[in-house]
């Protein structure tokens, strides 16, 4: 959760970025910087969900009887 919040922190700087009087030099600059840093974290966050999909163990509903034949046969 710790860089979905960076994620979220980065996404408002890059939002009040072109407001804030910066040279446009830096401007450029700074925006180019925060987008590989979106990026980044990101591709981080898409990394991670992909193992915890792996390591999640898959279960399949699959029918079963509801019968306990075994008792059946005693009767």
């Amino acid at each position: 959760m710790r860089r979905a919040y960076k994620l979220l922190i980065l996404g408002i700087w890059v939002v009040i970025l072109p407001y804030l009087g910066f040279p446009s030099f830096w401007k450029n600059i700074l925006v180019t910087i925060s987008g590989l840093g979106l990026i980044f974290f990101s591709y981080v966050l898409y990394k991670e969900s992909k193992i915890k999909e792996v390591k999640k163990e898959k279960t399949f509903d699959n029918f079963s009887e509801n019968n306990n034949f075994a008792e059946e046969e005693k009767i």
